[in-house]
């Protein structure tokens, strides 16, 4: 959340005096934190996977006092928000992947350049009956002090200031309990009955290919892989996973991102939906599909990648794709979702596993 964003990019190190070792923070706790404004405040209720967190606003003029609450479901990765004093605000769903908020996570940037000793242990304080070790330094030209409670492995309170500037706190946890919160915090109002999150990225995959999702990676996220592999385009329908075998396919392998006069590409469609492409170093491959698989060869780093199922009333678009390589030969999957429909949408997986991670024979 905010504190640990606070701290990463004021890139805060801790001392050389190492913090206690912790094999796995607590999963009971409520633990309140104050706001950017006064009288705000952040409390986390967590048991187990569950966490509710409460955020309080005080009234500003003419603004009243508010509280949103945020059911966070920490394995699924989804979460659901609402206000407990207006039921007109409704319901909404979410999801989420990484850090979702735990107060213990802001330690781990501390911990992570410990050895470096720019902050250095000055003293002890209690803050609501919490023994805490004071660290101070600079780090980047920015003065720092933290407070850490050593026993819990918990950031208690952190402030900053440039040298000649007041301190300006970005942590201030003011109240701590490792007794697990009620069961009742964490069951859902009416106004969230059949409000349904959207798919987790892992679910859309798991969805799209009928196979575990830990056996592909998006091949619209970079960088790409520092090893070269031959690649094998396979071009199917989502879900059935049948070959789509009318096919048009174009690929530039000198696209370059820095150049800052990128290509300019055209595009010409047919009644059929059979397209032209020139442009840049864009070329189409006119041999070797089969059955709705094609070899792109040796490619590089990234390349754009034009797919083309060739249907009345569709045409494709260049994708940029980043390498990543499983194996000597590894085949990348285009998926097509909803075929032939107004609303057909496409994505682009690397099989790094499982039943789809060997070639069909050509």
């Amino acid at each position: 959340m905010s504190s640990r964003c606070a701290l990463v990019c004021l890139c805060l190190l801790a001392s050389s005096t190492l913090l206690p070792a912790q094999s796995k923070p607590p999963t009971d706790y409520a633990i309140t934190q104050a706001g950017g404004s006064p009288g705000a405040t952040t409390t986390i209720y967590r048991r187990g996977s569950k966490a509710l967190m409460v955020i309080f606003l005080p009234a500003q003029g003419a603004t009243p006092a508010s509280t949103t609450d945020n059911l966070i479901d920490i394995a699924a990765g989804t979460n659901l928000t609402w206000n407990p004093n207006d039921s007109n605000v409704g319901c909404s769903a979410g999801t989420f992947s990484g850090d979702w908020g735990d107060p213990f996570a802001a330690i781990a940037d501390l911990s992570a350049d410990i050895a470096n000793g720019n902050l250095k242990p000055t003293g002890t304080e209690t803050f609501d009956g919490i023994s805490t070790t004071i660290y101070t330094g600079s780090a980047q030209g920015v003065n720092v002090k933290a407070w850490i409670d050593q026993k819990d492995s918990l950031l208690i309170r952190a402030e900053s200031n440039a040298p000649n500037s007041p301190p300006t706190t970005f942590v201030d946890i003011t109240k701590v309990s490792f007794a697990p919160p009620p069961a009742s915090l964490f069951v859902l109002p009416a106004i969230c009955a059949g409000v349904k999150p959207p798919p987790t990225p892992a679910q859309l995959i798991a969805d799209e290919t009928g196979d575990d999702a830990s056996n592909y990676v998006s091949a619209f996220t970079g960088p790409g892989s520092q090893n070269s592999c031959n690649v094998v385009l396979r071009v199917v329908q989502a879900k059935t996973m049948a070959p789509l075998t009318h096919l048009q396919v174009a690929i530039d392998t000198q696209y370059d991102q820095n150049d800052p006069n990128p290509p300019h590409y055209t595009f010409g469609v047919g009644d059929d939906g059979t397209e032209t492409f020139s442009g840049g170093h864009l070329r189409q491959i006119t041999t070797g599909i089969h059955g709705g698989t094609v070899s792109l060869g040796t490619v590089p780093p990234y390349f754009n990648l034009v797919v083309n199922a060739v249907h009345p009333g569709h045409s494709g678009g260049p994708g940029l794709i980043y390498r990543q390589c499983f194996a000597p030969t590894t085949v990348l999957l285009f998926l097509y979702k909803d075929y032939g429909q107004q609303d057909e949408s496409v994505d682009a997986l690397w099989v790094k596993a499982g039943k789809n991670a060997t070639p069909p024979a050509q």
